[in-house]
């Protein structure tokens, strides 16, 4: 019996919506455009996070990332000449003896090429000069042939592995181990196609340093960088104190380097991504309540056009609490439905953002269940105290009402 008198009050309740189509619409705007931004928020927020996420676990959350720090003029490079060699190969062996929590490291040496053959179809690819320990570093995987190696570094092999990019752009999408590169004056034999989407030929670090010549090498230190894997018992962040330790006494204190930290960078990035989450999340969350602000703007104006109406209920025996329902049953009819078309915005939304401003967007089930349960929320919260309002009406004054 008590189900069926709410099912009468649902369909009571769709039948007075109904009779005011565009005033129901518009009451309902607000809920939906309030829906969609919290699920548009969230999408750009989660698509940002896995986007970090990503990006970060590429570089290894048990690597260290040593920088070498390029000086901006001659007159620079020349006074920190006078105390400090920079990054050179002689750090790379102290490192190596004095790091206990080492797994392995790799030196790097970059280089942009002048001329490339095949011609690359966009941009000139980055050409690096990596230890074969680089791609257990960065866990590397090859689609096609393999890595390049030990022996290939002591023997300076001309040969080279391609990211994803740098392989289309050079020879397109058909197979590519077997066939050659030239970079500068030096013809490379392809070995491997990496799975990562880097524009970058990677090659055996002999190979770069007696076959390619840098002609901006005099504004550089001997080496770009060096990467260090560490061992998965070790501290990263006391690891890095270590390193910094070390290199600041190769160095004689002169900031030349930088040591990046990418398990400090994450947990920064998460932080960063959930404060940026919530901000974003609050603002979309005024939409949801200027509607129901405007849920119970309507629902007051309605109680006030219905007054007869329930003067008449209450003199044929309804209660106060039919009364109360009845208007409740409205206003969340108008949240539920304004939810379930905010779903939809919201998704449609997230493309728009996605396809507009080249930003990865992610609709989560937790966006959508929160969203449309905030709307829910506020319908019922907003339609409390019209509903109160209007079971408090005395009969007899409500029915002479004109």
């Amino acid at each position: 019996m008590s189900f069926m008198r709410y099912v009468e009050d649902v369909g009571q309740a769709a039948d007075n919506l109904r009779a005011q189509k565009t005033r129901t619409l518009l009451t309902a705007l607000g809920i939906i455009f309030g829906v969609g931004s919290v699920i548009g928020m969230l999408a750009i927020g989660a698509g940002a996070k896995e986007e970090s996420l990503r990006f970060i676990e590429k570089l290894g959350v048990r690597n260290l990332l040593v920088e070498s720090r390029p000086a901006t003029s001659r007159e620079e490079l020349q006074q920190r000449r006078r105390t400090s060699p920079g990054l050179t190969d002689r750090d790379v062996r102290i490192l190596e003896t004095n790091i206990e929590d080492l797994e392995v490291l790799s030196p790097r040496r970059t280089l942009h090429p002048a001329r490339v053959l095949p011609k690359p179809a966009h941009d000139m690819p980055e050409l690096d000069g990596v230890r074969a320990s680089y791609a257990v570093i960065h866990a590397l995987d090859p689609v096609e042939g393999k890595f390049f190696e030990v022996h290939d570094d002591g023997a300076s092999s001309a040969v080279c592995v391609l990211g994803e990019i740098a392989k289309v752009d050079l020879l397109g999408y058909g197979p590519a181990v077997g066939k050659f590169v030239k970079v500068n004056d030096t013809w490379l034999e392809v070995v491997g196609v990496l799975a990562d989407s880097s524009n970058i030929v990677f090659i055996p670090l002999n190979t770069f340093q007696y076959r390619f010549w840098d002609v901006s090498s005099g504004m550089k230190d001997d080496l770009d960088g060096i990467d260090l894997r560490l061992k998965s018992a070790a501290r990263s962040v006391e690891v890095a104190k270590i390193v910094s330790a070390i290199l600041n006494g190769t160095h004689h204190n002169i900031q030349d380097f930088t040591v990046t930290i990418p398990a400090a960078l994450l947990a920064q990035q998460q932080q960063t991504q959930t404060i940026f989450t919530y901000v974003m999340v609050a603002i979309a969350a005024i939409s949801l309540l200027v509607g129901g602000i405007g849920i119970m703007n309507i629902v007051l104006a309605t109680v006030m056009e219905r007054t007869r109406e329930i003067g008449i209920r209450r003199s044929i025996g309804a209660r106060r609490i039919d009364i109360v329902r009845q208007f409740l049953t409205e206003s969340i009819l108008i949240s539920v439905g304004g939810g379930l078309l905010g779903i939809g915005f919201g998704f449609f939304l997230s493309w728009l953002i996605a396809r507009a401003a080249e930003w990865k967007t992610i609709v989560t089930t937790s966006s959508v269940v929160i969203a449309f349960g905030v709307s829910v929320v506020v319908g019922v919260v907003f339609g409390i105290y019209p509903a109160m309002k209007a079971a408090r009406i005395d009969p007899i004054e409500a029915l002479r009402y004109e």
